[in-house]
Formats: structure tokens, sequence, C-alpha cells
């Protein structure tokens, strides 16, 4: 087909915002300019394209506020259970598993990927955000470490091969026109090698980072709700502790040691301190803190200059204002300790038994995700009212606003993102740049993949990779299912020729395809719950995700031509 000038601009934008993200910048600017320009190219009206900033961000908010509200929900709940002192009971029994960040990692990785798989991740993701990632925390693993795994497990692994519930390979297969069960099995031996090489690297990447087990951990992590936003940058706060290093204990000074064969991030291995951590986004651990001075030099060193300064990013918060205190109700904290697990347990069961039941009615994607969301919020209610008593109703809707706030910190700044990449939808596309009744709205993503297939020469590998690069663009949208129709197309007429048989060309398009849009490389797909339930930006979640992503596709590719053919 034809590309228009609509076309070119939509796709600089595209290669600007991966830019952008390489050099480890915030994409939020680059992607409103993008939308700007695309919908004044095509229509060559000013007026539509500027509405379209604002009706991008709004169909974006409506498409992906399902999920502001169960993290908001969770969050709400997590944040009950804390003021009784249930939040740490309730992950006491987990700790004989989740010992320390290496057995906690591989943990959540098994845990999730067989939820997941049985499920899909959109409700594996609240239940193991309920349940699991407060443990892992305590047992030493960062938040940012923790979204790896669930991100890899559940949201690679398990949905690309999609193996229990088939959509996906049913989806790839009508299309090529082969047999589903064929796409299938290969889609499953490709996710497992994807999924080992991402976890394998990541590992390696994070073993240096992991922490000592400690309750202080999960008391830090808990508080960050109130003290950071989505745009703060975890990392870079790590690398300011490793360069200045919090100051030695008083212990540590009357001891006569130098401290100059520890770390300096105050660990003795294995990752920055908690305290050193506490210290480094201004809530320090004593009554005096640390002065503005000090913290408008750490926000210097970290780049972000006097923007840093101030609540919720790195100025001094008081203890009370980002914690709860819990009260001393023993049989209350044991109760909802035991509830909650007992809750999300019943829940998995009635997943099993709906969908392998006739009359049991089946619940899946989207409604299960809401029964998740329901749970949490009845929990809170019940937790709120054994803690507070007569001015429960208060403290409820609290923390019902302390969850809304937290999500849009959290995830807020996804919306423009996500904007700019729903304009190049054509399902999208309509309400964004205002088309009018009875005019097709553009396409303008699936006419560039389009377009891009035609360039593909006639060689295994390359028409292998081919397949894959088009099936991680059409991902880009952030909808893991919807370029698979269009992979399973080109498999099915690129296979002749290629020396590649058709059934592996939609196995390796749905696995860049799903690898992409499904939740692990771009961070305005269903990778927004997972760093929700985290408590770590979107964004910088997805930047981890991708060398060792990529490299798993890519080794995932070569692998299929090899053993499939």
């Amino acid at each position: 087909m034809q590309l228009t000038a609509a076309h070119w601009v939509f796709l600089a934008g595209v290669v600007v915002i991966l830019a952008t993200m390489i050099m480890r910048k915030n994409i939020v600017v680059p992607a409103v300019v993008a939308t700007f320009l695309t919908a004044l190219v095509w229509s060559g009206n000013l007026a539509t394209g500027l509405s379209s900033v604002f009706n991008a961000s709004l169909v974006a908010a409506t498409s992906l506020f399902n999920i502001f509200l169960i993290i908001a929900m969770v969050t709400a709940m997590l944040r009950s259970l804390e003021g009784l002192g249930s939040d740490k009971r309730m992950v006491a029994p987990f700790r004989k598993v989740m010992r320390n960040a290496h057995l906690s990692w591989w943990t959540l990785v098994i845990v999730t990927y067989f939820i997941s798989l049985f499920f899909w991740p959109t409700p594996a993701v609240p239940l193991v955000g309920a349940v699991l990632v407060p443990v892992a925390i305590r047992a030493g693993l960062r938040p940012l470490a923790v979204g790896f795994t669930i991100a890899v497990a559940g949201q690679g692994m398990a949905l690309s091969s999609d193996y229990i519930i088939g959509v996906a390979p049913q989806l790839s297969a009508t299309t090529a026109g082969v047999d589903a069960s064929v796409v299938a099995d290969r889609a499953l031996v490709l996710s497992w090698i994807v999924g080992g090489v991402a976890l394998a690297i990541g590992y390696a990447m994070e073993f240096r980072k992991m922490r000592r087990p400690s309750d202080d951990l999960l008391a830090e992590w808990e508080g960050s709700a109130d003290r950071r936003t989505g745009s703060a940058d975890a990392e870079a706060r790590q690398e300011a502790a490793h360069l200045g290093g919090p100051p030695r204990s008083a212990g540590a000074s009357a001891a006569g040691g130098s401290g100059d064969d520890l770390p300096i991030d105050g660990t003795g291995g294995g990752g920055p301190s908690v305290e050193g951590q506490r210290e480094l986004v201004g809530v320090g651990s004593g009554p005096a803190g640390r002065s503005r001075e000090d913290a408008e030099a750490i926000a210097t060193r970290l780049g972000k200059g006097r923007a840093l300064i101030g609540t919720p990013a790195g100025g001094i918060v008081p203890a009370e204002q980002h914690t709860i205190t819990p009260v001393e109700k023993p049989l209350a904290s044991k109760a909802f300790a035991v509830l909650v697990p007992l809750a999300y347990l019943a829940l998995i069961v009635y997943l099993v038994v709906a969908s392998v039941s006739e009359t049991v009615p089946d619940l899946a994607g989207g409604d299960a995700a809401a029964l998740v969301g329901g749970i949490a919020l009845l929990v809170m209610f019940g937790a709120a009212f054994a803690r507070s008593g007569p001015t429960f109703l208060e403290t409820a809707a609290d923390h019902i606003i302390d969850g809304l706030v937290f999500a849009f910190k959290a995830m807020g700044v996804v919306l423009p993102i996500a904007g700019f990449f729903f304009i190049g939808n054509g399902e999208f596309a309509a309400t964004i740049l205002s088309v009018p009744e009875g005019v097709t709205a553009p396409n303008l993503l699936f006419d560039l993949v389009v377009a891009g297939q035609e360039q593909l020469p006639a060689n295994a590998l390359i028409t292998a990779f081919g397949i894959m690069v088009v099936g991680i663009v059409a991902g880009l949208d952030g909808s893991g299912f919807s370029g698979l129709p269009l992979t399973g197309s080109l498999a099915g007429s690129l296979a002749e020729g290629s020396g590649v048989s058709s059934p592996t060309l939609a196995a390796i398009g749905q696995m860049g395809n799903i690898w992409s849009g499904g939740g692990t490389l771009v961070a305005w797909s269903s990778l927004l719950a997972v760093a929700g339930f985290v408590r770590v930006p979107a964004v910088e979640l997805a930047r981890r995700l991708f060398i060792p992503v990529i490299a798993g596709l890519a080794v995932a590719t070569v692998a299929g031509v090899l053993i499939f053919g």
C-alpha cells in the first residue's frame, strides 16, 4: 500500500521514543509532541492536532482505568492490613520457603508461571501482588527485581504460549492456515527458551544487588507509596548511594573501624541497606533526618536539580505522614492474616473448578481480576473496622483515597505515552482524531508493518527474524494479541520459499507480539499492573526487561528455525 506523510511522522515518533528510552530519559514530551504532529499531518487541521493531544490521553485512561482501579484497591487493602500488623503475620509462613532473595526469585517465577498459565496474568498479578510480593521484598529482593520475575514468568512465558487456554495459538494458526495444536506445542517450547534466557540474564544482573532478609525492607517498601512518583528513578538513587553512601553508624565509629573493608552502601555486601535508602530519599530514621541542604545535594547528584526536593520524590517526609501505626489487636491481626490468603486461595480453586466444570460459570481475564479487586475492597473494609471501630467509615475512605493517589502517582505518566501508540491503532484512532461517522480511521501501525514485510528476502533466518520483529512492532500498541492475525497471515504467505514451516513462523511471530505487547517490553501494556503492585516506575521496569527479553527472543528465533524448521 501507499504510505502517507502521517505514516512517516508516526514512524519517526516511534523511533524517537525508543531512542529516548534507550538514553534513559523521560518519554512523555516526545510522545505528546509525536501525537500532535501525527494528528496535524494526517488531518491538516491545527484544531484536530491540538484536540488529539487531549483525546489520546483520555482514550488511554478509559482503556487502562481498570488497571488503575485494581492497583488502588489492592493498595488500599495492604494499607489497612498494615494498620493491624496483619501484613507481617500474613507473610510469615512463606519465609520458610522464601528465606532469602535467591529462593524468592525462583519461587515467584514458578508460582506466577503456573497461575498465569491456567488463568492468564490478569488475575495472577493481583494474587501474587497481594500475597507473595511482600514476602519477596522482606526476603531481600529489590522491588524492580520482583517486577522483573513476575513480568517474565507471567506476561512473558505463560501468556506467550497460552498453552492451556489456547486463544493465542488459535489466532495464529487460523490466519496461517495450519493446525493450532502444532503452533501451541512449538510456542510452548519457544516460550521456555525466551523465558529461560531472560531469567538467566536478569538473575545475573540482580545477583550482586540482592539484600539480606529484614523486616525493615518490608517497612521501607510499604512506605514507598507516599514518597515516590512514577517518574522517580530507582536506579539513579542506588547509583547515588554507591557514589556517596550513607554516614557510618555510631557503632561503627565507636568500634574504631575505618569501614574501608566494607562496601560503601553500608551492608557488608549484597546491595544498599534500608537505612541508606531511607536516608537517601529524605526520610531519615532519626528525629533530625537530613537537612534540606543535604537533600538538595542528593538531588543535584541524581541530575534532577531542585525538582526532586520535597514530597514525595526526595524531600524530608515525617514518618507519621507515610506510615500507619499498627494497633495492638492480636486476635484481629491473626484473623485477617489468615483470611486474606484463604480468600485468594478460594478464588484460585473457583477458577480451577470453573475451567473444568460446565455447571460453574467460567471466569477469565477482566472478570477474574474484578473478583480480586472486590475481595480486596471488602477485606479493607473489615480491617478498617477492626482497627478503627466507630471511625472506620472515615478510615476506609482514606485508604481508598490513598490507593487511588498512589495508582495515579505511580502510573499516570503512562497515559500520554499510551495515547500516542493508540493513535496508530485503527480501533482507537477514530476517537482520538475525531473522525466523523462513515469515514475510515487510519491504521498507521498496521500499514507500516504490512509495508515492511514486503521487503523481507526469502531466507530462513532473515524471514524468521523479520516476522519476530513484525510481531514486536505490532505489539507496541500494548495489546498482546492484536498482532497475531497479522503475524499468522505472514507466516502462511512467507513459509513457501523461505525454508521454514508455517507453524514455526507463526509461533515465532506469536513470541514477538506477546512478549512485546503482552506486558514485558512496553510500559503502557499490562506491565503497568506489575509495576503498580511492586511500586516501581513502569518505564523503568520496561527498560530493565528490554535486554534480557530481546536476547531471549533472538535465541528462541534461531532455535525455532534449527529445531523445528
